[in-house]
């Protein structure tokens, strides 16, 4: 598989997009990734987030940290796939003739809970949607 940049995007850069970054890099290392938010967060996590990144730590290894980046044009022209990992961001945002036709939606919900099932459901979607993308990049190569 040739080697490509990969921007993982959600709405905060606390959660989805991490999580994609994370488990992505467990199964394929042969892209570099980044992630970033559409709204940079500049606050220590929140209960919520505290416990959920516990869950994540013990039920599936995803060590998130809590800085949070936003997306910056450097990123959206340094990456060759830009995947938004929300349900919750519009790809209006993304329409630059520049890097538009980079854009793939994952509509995942949000979630700042910690409820373990919620959590389960959302990272289990993330989790498939990264095999189809790894699978994908596997056969364009």
């Amino acid at each position: 598989m040739e080697k490509i940049n990969i921007l993982f995007v959600c709405k905060y850069n606390r959660f989805r997009s991490k999580v994609a970054e994370k488990y992505f890099k467990r199964i394929n290392k042969n892209s570099k990734i980044k992630t970033a938010g559409i709204i940079e967060v500049d606050r220590p996590l929140d209960a919520n987030e505290r416990k959920r990144n516990i869950y994540l730590k013990k039920k599936f290894g995803f060590v998130l940290n809590a800085k949070s980046v936003s997306v910056s044009v450097k990123s959206l022209m340094w990456a060759d796939k830009i995947i938004i990992v929300a349900d919750d961001i519009s790809k209006k945002i993304f329409n630059n003739k520049k890097w538009r036709n980079k854009v793939e939606v994952w509509k995942i919900p949000d979630e700042n809970t910690d409820n373990k099932e919620k959590i389960n459901r959302i990272v289990g979607k993330i989790m498939k949607k990264v095999d189809n993308l790894v699978k994908q990049l596997e056969k364009e190569k």
